[in-house]
């Protein structure tokens, strides 16, 4: 990993809103080889995630590394901090302030002052993925390879009313993080996920069922660990994704762009359901060839690209 003037300060951001910021500061971590000496791979971290995809700490260590998938030995992986994720000390306290599309717009004006001209691949499991959607719109010849994984390029009413109820919890809760974070595990698992891990069985230190313990432990996991903040920006930013937000539609959008699109669903994701997955992936082969769909198969639903990395190697592989 090579160290850079971290982070890059973006002078005057004015978000879709409206809202102006005078100084936004936009950090990332880079990993295997030095900028500008070989394919640059941008990785966009989801909910609770931050730039730290690999290395001590890293939240996708089985994909991305040496002699992994994406191979550091081959590779430059980028990957910036969302700002106000909580992984250094700038907060953004109005949170309706930003929608996906401005993330994805700080993100390539980071791109951009790092003169970068084009990535090989931009590749985010769920909101990270969304956001990728997001980058490819804005900038169609921004890389060769968009991987979107457990995501969509547009939140569905069963994900606006979701986060619509994380939002309610987050500022109505008297323990927001925890409560809003059980709610959350529920629709990042399976009713067969939990079937399987549980089956109904007691804790009998506490005299609790087990699946009440485990949400219990995921909530005070999380409390320790996030913010308030960062948790009320990430979901706002899940809620808004959309591509087509400007008036443009979907596929003179996606008319635009070049980019090999590679789009991995799962099938038991109760999130970002396979269907959606599926549709997206019929409507784009109406008018583009070089786009391909392919489906982790899982009882562990939406969490399932943190889980099942061997089926993702797989789906992978040829790209890298």
């Amino acid at each position: 990993m090579e160290s850079l003037p971290n982070p890059i300060i973006l002078q005057n951001f004015t978000t879709e809103s409206g809202a102006l910021y005078n100084s936004l500061p936009l950090s990332f971590a880079l990993f295997g080889l030095s900028l500008h000496t070989a394919p640059i791979v941008l990785v966009n971290h989801a909910l609770t995630g931050n730039a730290q995809v690999t290395g001590e700490n890293g939240w996708w260590n089985d994909l991305i590394g040496e002699g992994k998938t994406i191979d550091t030995n081959k590779y430059s992986v980028l990957a910036f901090n969302v700002p106000g994720n909580g992984n250094d000390s700038f907060s953004i306290e109005n949170y309706k302030d930003f929608t996906a599309r401005d993330i994805a717009r700080i993100f390539l004006k980071g791109i951009e002052i790092l003169k970068i001209e084009q990535l090989y691949a931009i590749i985010g499991g769920s909101v990270g993925g969304g956001i990728a959607w997001e980058m490819l719109a804005l900038e169609p010849n921004i890389t060769k390879h968009l991987i979107p994984i457990a995501t969509d390029w547009k939140s569905t009413d069963w994900m606006i009313a979701n986060c619509f109820l994380q939002e309610q919890i987050l500022n109505n809760s008297s323990k927001p993080i925890e409560d809003a974070r059980i709610h959350a595990m529920l629709c990042y698992r399976s009713p067969e996920s939990f079937k399987e891990k549980f089956q109904r069985t007691i804790n009998q230190d506490l005299l609790i069922f087990n699946i009440e313990s485990w949400l219990a432990h995921h909530g005070d996991k999380l409390q320790k660990r996030y913010q308030l903040a960062s948790y009320k920006l990430m979901n706002q930013l899940l809620k808004t994704i959309d591509i087509t937000r400007n008036g443009e539609d979907f596929q003179t959008l996606m008319s635009k762009t070049k980019a090999d699109i590679h789009i991995i669903g799962i099938d038991s994701d109760l999130f970002f359901t396979p269907k959606e997955n599926r549709e997206t992936f019929q409507e784009l082969k109406k008018f583009k060839d070089n786009v391909f769909y392919s489906e982790i198969n899982s009882v562990h639903g939406h969490d399932a690209f943190l889980i099942e990395y061997k089926q993702l190697d797989n789906l992978l592989a040829a790209i890298f």
